[in-house]
């Protein structure tokens, strides 16, 4: 009898501890849920005339760094690019790659498991999201200095074009322009780097790299033709400019919040005279624009300074700060021009 009360005890404690160490592991191995506080790689200025880019060893050199990502959304899988961030295993993708995804995971270079991973934050008016893995000590990409980007610039874009099987797709071409705005759905973006570098469905999220294999924006649209309008080669991606500061924005969340747009409080009407500017069509009550004396009639000119082109540009730069944010509006009214301070909110109903 003695034998049988040991051995069944040993039995209930070997099945605790399988048990336990199970739950264990699982935890252990669960993302984070949190950014991480390490510093984004940045790289120096550079003078012009950047020497050309050797596609081959570019694309070898960051290839560590791109991930492919998968998400689970309603009537399918969405699929696209990740860009590793940090040693952390923070991942850099677009918004609208794993918006409304229930579970999101990732595949790394060499490996053919993919990855679970956690959704820290999302900033869907930038479309731009930060995702979490398990783990550290992964290799990094490193950004390109800010203003060392230059038109006629040689970059190639690479990330999971089609999602096609195998290794990422590598295109080539120059950087076309730069500070691009465009405006599509609810999603208003400014700041752009425009590239003929080819960019198709699953490149979302994935790096433009310069000669030196830095990371000089996310790519994320491509020129979409209209009844009126048809376009090659026309491709966009977030700079670095605008991304790093809503990357630290999103570090700065946790849990999948998505983050708060500020808010003006005004409807807007294009130019069709060819100047520059937006028209205030009507302004909504108890919001900032109201409350700093902004009327229907007035033409926004400026944002802090930089000058506003359209609806799209404006929309873009409010959203580009936060709520609580005090900002110059410049208006002409009757030919005059005024500069307006307004304290943005957010956005009712976020």
């Amino acid at each position: 009898m003695l034998v049988i009360v040991v051995g069944a005890v040993a039995w209930i404690a070997g099945l605790t501890g399988a048990i336990f160490g199970g739950q264990l592991s699982d935890w252990l191995d669960r993302p984070p849920t949190r950014g991480s506080d390490e510093p984004l790689r940045v790289g120096e200025a550079r003078d012009a005339g950047a020497a050309r880019l050797d596609v081959a060893a570019v694309a070898d050199y960051v290839a560590p760094t791109v991930v492919t990502i998968s998400a689970d959304v309603s009537g399918g899988t969405s699929l696209g690019t990740g860009l590793i961030i940090s040693s952390k295993g923070e991942i850099l993708t677009n918004a609208h790659v794993i918006e409304n995804a229930s579970e999101i995971r990732v595949r790394l270079a060499g490996e053919s498991e993919p990855r679970r991973v956690n959704l820290i934050a999302a900033d869907r008016g930038n479309d731009l999201a930060l995702l979490r893995m398990s783990g550290d000590g992964y290799e990094s990409a490193i950004f390109a200095d800010p203003e060392s980007v230059r038109i006629g610039d040689e970059v190639i874009a690479i990330g999971f074009a089609l999602g096609l099987d195998g290794e990422p797709s590598v295109t080539l071409g120059i950087v076309s322009a730069l500070d691009r705005t465009i405006g599509q759905g609810n999603v208003y973006l400014d700041g752009l780097i425009q590239t003929d570098a080819a960019i198709s469905s699953g490149n979302s999220g994935g790096p433009l790299v310069n000669a030196a294999g830095e990371v000089v924006g996310i790519n994320t649209a491509v020129a979409r033709d209209t009844l009126t309008t048809s376009a090659t080669n026309v491709s966009f991606a977030i700079s670095t400019t605008e991304a790093l500061p809503i990357i630290e924005a999103l570090r700065a969340q946790a849990d999948g919040v998505e983050r708060e747009e500020a808010y003006f409080g005004v409807g807007l009407a294009d130019r069709t005279d060819g100047g520059q500017g937006v028209v205030v069509s009507s302004v909504e009550e108890d919001t900032p624009a109201a409350n700093a004396g902004v009327v229907a009639g007035d033409l926004i000119v400026a944002v802090d300074g930089a000058a506003t082109d359209g609806s799209a540009g404006l929309i873009a730069a409010i959203r580009d700060h936060n709520a609580g944010d005090p900002v110059t509006i410049t208006i002409v009214r009757e030919g005059d021009p005024i500069d307006m301070t307004v304290t943005l909110t957010s956005r009712p109903g976020q």
